[in-house]
């Protein structure tokens, strides 16, 4: 006969979880701080278009700043993760290095925006979170 009991008396044991590249907890910080920058770049910047009034770079670098932010906290692949962040911090510097904002700039960030948020709105998440 064969035993086909595992070894450890028959207890199921679930394999060691694969530990997180930071606590949790200052994912939480991140992910709160960046998308607060975020609102309050973008909450200008869509004033500035239905309103018709010219902005300046500040709300700007806030939106690409926490932009980066909000992809180091949530993005968990390191290529994509970095990708947004180097694109970001970019964006951000080429606009502060232009110095001003375009109306078109501001029409490319809305619906950039609009794209983000309906990705991840509707991204259905894996079964382990």
């Amino acid at each position: 006969m064969t035993d086909d009991s595992p070894p450890d008396g028959g207890r199921q044991t679930s394999g060691p979880k694969k530990p997180r590249r930071v606590p949790e907890h200052q994912n939480v910080i991140g992910l709160m701080i960046g998308t607060a920058l975020m609102f309050l770049g973008f909450l200008t910047v869509l004033l500035s278009i239905s309103g018709g009034f010219e902005i300046d770079v500040k709300p700007i670098l806030l939106y690409f700043g926490g932009l980066a932010i909000w992809a180091n906290a949530t993005v968990e692949n390191v290529t994509v993760r970095y990708l947004v962040m180097g694109g970001a911090i970019t964006a951000g510097l080429a606009f502060f290095h232009f110095g001003e904002v375009l109306f078109w700039h501001k029409q490319v960030i809305f619906w950039g925006t609009v794209i983000l948020v309906s990705y991840f709105m509707f991204k259905t998440s894996t079964p382990g979170e």
